[in-house]
């Protein structure tokens, strides 16, 4: 066996473990992708149904530079175009997400578990793991290209492909900028939050470039791989070279990752973490649980609060660009709950703000998962702390988190706005009663069957699903409310009832205290 081959020996293994393994997390993630892209043109025929209107949308769009930094620059007017333009570049961003996390849970997190070790042990290629994670990175985002081709097809062969090459070339972009990050640091919640950091960095430069340039020629721009994205200008005359600086990324990024992989031992880094202090400063769980969480809770809220700040700076220029379009204002109502399209956008931007937070209270309440199958919480527990003070600390944090990222996104809104700051800010937190819910039926998971608990990701990415695209799709009433964000008064503007606020919360408890009640009866997974 030659050296190159022994040093991928066990890939083919790891890859079908790994798809094992993300057997539900992945089509949920590219469900929601693709479904969220292929609803678009049924929804802008809808809306602007006449080549006129489409016409006079890109003119719009032209001289509206808030809303293009937030959506990017429009080439054609054709429905193909357009569905380019509105999803584009929130459709690479989801994929990058999408790979990042694939990415640095089969690479760092199995050897800050210590499984890496174990499985390295065996007839294993050193760069195994590594590939095995690309690799399994790479069919998500094959069969999300897949779907986005199949299902763009009738808009142009040529565009659909075009588009679903660049929204899988994101993808794959940020799964090797996570295959580094992983080789840097020692903790895979530092691997994520550095690519998440990279993304977010790549986001703010296409806008940036986006507001300055209505034709993407911006430098700023050229230098985000979500900028090249739209700069594919697919189904207007496409850019078939731009596909080449995703796999050029792509190629250099994995080669840069395999070389760093090669110098390191297993469960090293060449970011090692500080040591901390001789003598220990934390004196309770909860001071743990926020040790481990602070860097999450303070990058969440610094993002909703500037997203608060950007969505309300795009309130009046939302009312500009719709106009007297009657669809438009229809879909605006439908999502926001009144006829007034001022109000309608504020609610339905608060709601779309909701249902990330959803994502954020999983996240955080799974961190008791990953403490658990770590056996991280085993020495915690053998000692003087009990499992409810131990979960305690963790959900107060994920369910306290979630109050604050709500509140600081309405004053985001009174900062970006300037007006109706008290309704704003009470719709924001109203939100809150949905996201605990969600929440609720993390810990119910976590508490009475820990191995499926990565199941909350589905529930909480089926309420985004339905929240985003139902509206728009005028889904019946009978599927908006599976989502608790269904049952919410639309607020500001609308009518506030207490009624469901309070279901919900009474829901939400009774559910941590199922999840709390079946972690005291079960077994600690083995570390």
């Amino acid at each position: 066996m030659t050296g190159r081959a022994s040093r991928l020996t066990g890939t083919g293994t790891l890859v079908r473990f790994a798809l094992r393994r993300d057997r539900a997390v992945i089509p949920v993630w590219v469900a929601v992708n693709a479904l969220m892209v292929l609803s678009m043109p049924n929804t802008l025929k809808a809306l602007y149904g006449t080549p006129a209107e489409r016409a006079g949308l890109r003119h719009q769009m032209a001289t509206n530079t808030s809303l293009r930094a937030m959506v990017g620059p429009v080439f054609d007017d054709s429905l193909g175009a357009l569905t380019a333009w509105r999803v584009g570049v929130y459709a690479g961003a989801l994929a990058a997400v999408m790979s990042l996390l694939v990415v640095v849970r089969h690479t760092r997190d199995e050897e800050e578990s210590g499984r890496q070790e174990l499985i390295s042990s065996g007839m294993v290629g050193r760069r195994a793991p590594l590939t095995a994670a690309l690799l399994t990175a790479a069919v998500a985002n094959a069969a999300l290209g897949v779907l986005i081709v199949a299902g763009l097809a009738g808009q142009g062969a040529s565009g659909a492909l075009a588009f679903g090459l660049g929204v899988a070339g994101a993808g794959m972009v940020f799964a090797t900028t996570a295959a580094i990050t992983a080789q840097l640091t020692e903790s895979a919640r530092l691997a994520r939050g550095l690519t998440a950091a990279v993304l977010g960095a790549a986001f703010v430069l296409r806008a940036a470039g986006d507001s300055a340039s209505s034709t993407g020629s911006s430098v700023l721009t050229w230098l985000s791989p979500l900028g090249w994205l739209e700069n594919l200008r697919a189904f207007a005359a496409e850019r078939w070279w731009v596909l080449l600086l995703f796999a050029a990324a792509t190629v250099l990024q994995a080669c840069c990752a395999y070389a760093l992989a090669g110098r390191r031992d297993i469960g090293l880094s060449f970011l090692p973490t500080r040591p901390g202090p001789a003598t220990g400063r934390l004196g309770t769980a909860g001071a743990l649980a926020w040790r481990l969480q602070r860097g999450s809770v303070l990058g969440w809220s610094l993002g909703f609060f500037l997203a608060g700040v950007v969505y309300g700076g795009l309130t009046d220029g939302a009312a500009k660009l719709v106009g007297d379009n009657a669809q438009a204002r229809e879909i605006f109502r439908r999502m926001g709950g009144h006829s007034g399209l001022t109000d309608a956008f504020l609610a339905a931007m608060v709601d779309m703000l909701g249902l990330v937070a959803a994502l954020y209270v999983v996240s955080s309440v799974l961190r008791l998962n990953t403490e658990e199958t770590s056996g991280r919480a085993e020495p915690v527990l053998a000692g003087a702390v009990g499992r409810l003070r131990w979960a305690a600390g963790h959900l107060l944090i994920a369910f306290g988190g979630a109050a604050l990222i709500m509140l600081l996104a309405g004053l985001g809104f009174a900062v970006g706005y300037g007006e109706q700051v008290g309704p704003v800010l009470g719709a924001c937190l109203l939100q809150v009663a949905a996201v605990w819910v969600i929440g609720g039926v993390a810990v119910l998971l976590f508490g009475v069957l820990p191995q499926g608990a990565v199941a909350a990701w589905a529930v909480a990415g089926a309420a985004l699903l339905i929240g985003w695209i139902g509206p728009a799709l005028n889904v019946p009433a009978p599927v908006l409310d599976l989502s608790p964000f269904g049952h919410l008064p639309k607020l500001p503007g609308g009518h506030l009832d207490w009624t469901p606020v309070g279901v919900l919360l009474v829901l939400a408890a009774l559910l941590v205290a199922g999840g709390l009640a079946g972690l005291r009866r079960r077994d600690l997974a083995a570390g």
